[in-house]
């Protein structure tokens, strides 16, 4: 039976434990009500959902909130951290396994795909499974069957799957570590998580929120921040976003000093901007100094951009509004290093520089 979500998602919000109220959850920004406008029309379906962001920017949360308003809220919710568990353990973690399947199984054990039964099978960062276990999961999605390790015939459940992932999967295919069906079949409806910089005006509600929720947890009575504060940490870019806002008010509400918040942002941005090392004892060349400094700041502007595109240098190149020849050129003038070295498998690399 549908839910009215109108009416009950502030409830529903509030009975998912330690999580923000709802005007915390979605602020006031454009991308959020969008978001939350989308959410509401596919909780009640059931289909597999894809939530992509970056990390710290809530995707768990909405995972949760998606259990909580389906009509599958009475079932359990079963969260599989897939970086957390090393390859060799996931799949039995994932489908379990029989009496004797391996050395050490002395009795059969249920995965986490069974215990989510009736309920919602949330699979964060589901980017670092390895192709087979993909296979498996692709199973799973087309006829809702499994098989667990050492077992002989198929089991049957009725799960909602919902994935998160802070990769772009589709440079993911094109570089053989993540399948082109499998793909299509989690990303039915897709929900982007945009990044706290994108949303800056909701900064001081989240500010409030952890302000008041750590004085309660600590026992402490750390006072409200200045109005001068506010606005600095409205300005700043928060790489980690959520998480990172979190954790700084986290700090600030034990220690309670508003040096704690400046002194930690001065410090970041001192590391991101360029300080250069000036002779005052001799003459100084401003001339010189500036171009070190923009070509500085250049260098890191280039190096974030292909970190953000996972150094595809093309998609890098239209980010920047320049050729791809001029791209190559600057990599090299800068002592970047041509493509990205650390892979899962050399040969991911290879075939990466090649679609490039």
């Amino acid at each position: 039976m549908p839910i009215s979500t109108a009416n009950s998602f502030s409830s529903l919000v509030q009975s998912l434990g330690e999580f923000p109220p709802e005007p915390v959850v979605f602020g006031k920004s454009e991308a959020m009500q969008a978001l939350r406008a989308r959410m509401d029309k596919v909780a009640s379906a059931n289909v597999p959902v894809l939530i992509h962001g970056e990390s710290g920017t809530g995707k768990d949360i909405i995972a949760r909130m998606i259990h909580a308003l389906s009509p599958w809220k009475s079932g359990p919710f079963v969260k599989v951290n897939c970086p957390a568990i090393p390859g060799t353990l996931l799949e039995s973690e994932l489908f379990g396994y029989e009496k004797g399947a391996f050395t050490g199984a002395y009795g059969s054990k249920p995965g986490r795909v069974e215990l989510a039964h009736r309920g919602t099978l949330f699979l964060d960062e589901i980017s670092e499974l390895d192709l087979a276990l993909q296979s498996k999961l692709l199973q799973l999605l087309q006829d809702g069957q499994f098989c667990r390790i050492g077992a002989q015939e198929d089991k049957k459940v009725e799960v909602r799957v919902v994935c998160a992932t802070n990769r772009q999967l589709e440079e993911e295919i094109e570089n053989g570590t993540f399948r082109q069906d499998l793909y299509y079949r989690i990303n039915v409806v897709n929900l982007r998580m945009p990044p706290l910089r994108e949303r800056r005006g909701d900064v001081e509600g989240l500010v409030d929120y952890f302000l008041e929720y750590y004085n309660q947890k600590y026992n402490c009575r750390a006072r409200p921040l200045s109005a001068d504060l506010v606005a600095i940490l409205q300005k700043y870019h928060w790489p980690g976003n959520i998480r990172e806002l979190e954790n700084l008010m986290k700090r600030y509400v034990i220690l309670g000093s508003e040096d704690v918040i400046s002194s930690d942002l001065l410090a970041r941005n001192d590391q991101e901007l360029f300080n250069p090392d000036v002779n005052l004892d001799g003459p100084i060349s401003l001339k010189k100094l500036t171009r070190q400094a923009t070509r500085e700041l250049e260098r890191k502007v280039i190096l974030k951009v292909l970190q953000a595109h996972h150094w595809n240098r093309k998609q890098a190149a239209r980010a920047l509004s320049i050729s791809y020849r001029a791209l190559l050129y600057k990599i090299r003038d800068a002592g970047l290093p041509p493509n990205r070295s650390a892979r899962k498998r050399p040969e991911i690399v290879i075939q990466g520089a090649a679609a490039d």
